[in-house]
């Protein structure tokens, strides 16, 4: 059976007040229109056609060319913009499925029983509909007395009676290819807004011995996204399902209303994702993790058995059984193999660190290759920029570096060696070997005194405290 789709996304999104074409924000890390795309792909529908409209790079840059475009350019209704796809379903039978563009909620289940019903009962037409506690901005669906569609107003065009059904049209259909071109050619604007209405067209095959039937689906999949709070709604929705999947996946989410995962991330069992933590990206989390509180992970990959805790990781791996925070920040670039330790206020840039080094707290380490079995002391810093370019040090296994060390641009230090507290290095270490960097200290007697810089009760002073609450 042939089967094509047609999707409606030349909206201007004037409501979004944005520069950019409202099908392409996101809803749980992926383009509204692409969830439109995915799920006529797992639905079974390869042909699909977009039209689109000014903005039409940005929606190509996420569909790729895989999908046939037609640019609308003047924009005269949902039945104007079908009838842009004449061409690309001209000598076509089987079965064509519209759907707008910026519906993200529905699904292949949905568009799959749509069909089903089309197939088992010879419709010219499905019209995919819901009940809706609010219909206000909704076509309404008039139904016969054997209970098949007999047409769809526009809310604009209700009479009171009209008002009164709760049955809204979601702008989801399945259509006999043929029948709809022959519709669509027919089409008139003798309506409230002048337009071309695609809903016109049941009323069309009705009046030529169709018959139009309907399948009806929860509220929640007809939401289409039109301004910033129906994004946030369906940002909302889209999230309680993919947190309920990980669930029913074994992993332990402690707080729905705190937690955000993106539509893309994959997580092991018995993991616990504790609250205020978002993951973004294509991130990959092993089993028996501990994630969060008040963690953001995008595209990172994380082992088995690793905690990480109030801290930021972007573009990294980290290893299993690695402990990261609180308060660390894992950078873009970097590899933390298993067993490795980034602590409080620590943050690695683009560096590889091998097992079992420590690094607990108050340390940047930048652009470097680190050993294993490396202790950094509070403080320590990899000077990573030579006034030029970004270049590394490399810390061999084994090295102990203490605290408040400065280690400067591609300066190697061997294996088992040490670096003295406060020494800034700027040549090799030898494997064995100390590095010390530091000028001579010297104590003067009675500085203070001869000075009188006593510091005693009289400078003594508590801060002051906001007036202002």
């Amino acid at each position: 059976m042939d089967i094509c789709a047609v999707v409606m996304a030349a909206g201007d999104g004037k409501r979004m007040k944005s520069s950019h074409s409202k099908v392409v924000h996101q809803v749980a890390g992926k383009p509204i229109v692409k969830w439109v795309y995915d799920a006529l792909c797992e639905a079974g529908c390869g042909e699909q056609v977009y039209i689109v409209g000014d903005k039409q790079e940005e929606i190509r840059d996420v569909l790729g060319e895989g999908v046939a475009y037609v640019f609308q350019e003047q924009r005269l209704g949902t039945g104007h913009a079908v009838r842009q796809a004449e061409p690309f379903l001209e000598g076509r039978g089987g079965y064509v499925i519209v759907l707008p563009g910026d519906s993200p909620m529905v699904s292949a289940e949905t568009i799959n029983k749509a069909l089903s019903r089309m197939k088992e009962g010879d419709y010219a037409a499905i019209v995919i509909t819901a009940s809706a506690e609010d219909p206000t901005g909704y076509g309404r669906v008039v139904r016969d007395d054997n209970g098949n569609v007999l047409k769809i107003v526009e809310h604009r065009d209700c009479s009171e009676e009209e008002l009164k059904i709760k049955e809204i049209n979601s702008s989801m259909y399945v259509f006999k290819t043929p029948l709809l071109l022959s519709a669509l050619g027919r089409l008139s604007a003798s309506n409230a807004q002048k337009e071309y209405y695609l809903t016109d067209t049941i009323g069309i095959l009705i009046k030529d011995g169709g018959t139009v039937g309907s399948i009806i689906c929860d509220y929640e999949d007809t939401l289409g996204v039109n301004d910033r709070y129906q994004l946030m709604q369906a940002n909302k929705i889209m999230n309680k399902r993919i947190l309920r999947k990980h669930m029913m996946n074994g992993v332990e989410i402690v707080d729905e209303d705190s937690t955000w995962i993106h539509s893309a991330v994959e997580i092991g069992r018995d993991t616990i994702i504790l609250p205020g933590t978002t993951i973004m990206g294509n991130t990959i989390i092993g089993e028996d993790c501990i994630i969060g509180e008040n963690t953001r992970l995008e595209s990172v990959q994380v082992g088995s058995g690793t905690t990480i805790d109030y801290s930021v990781a972007s573009e990294a791996v980290i290893g299993s059984n690695c402990r990261i925070g609180p308060f660390s920040h894992i950078r873009p670039g970097t590899l933390l193999k298993d067993n490795v330790t980034i602590g409080a206020y620590v943050e690695v840039k683009a560096s590889e660190i091998d097992e079992y080094t420590r690094a607990r707290h108050l340390t940047y380490i930048g652009d470097s290759k680190v050993g294993k079995n490396v202790i950094f002391g509070a403080g320590t810093v990899t000077c990573n920029y030579d006034g030029v370019e970004k270049v590394g040090c490399t810390i061999e296994d084994n090295v102990f570096v203490g605290g408040n060390a400065n280690i400067l641009a591609s300066v190697v230090l061997g294996h088992d060696s040490y670096i003295a507290a406060g020494s800034t290095i700027n040549q090799d270490v030898p494997a064995l070997g100390l590095g010390i960097a530091r000028s001579m200290q010297k104590n003067k007697e009675n500085w203070v005194a001869d000075r009188n810089r006593l510091r005693g009760a009289n400078y003594i002073k508590l801060d002051t405290r906001r007036s202002e609450v």
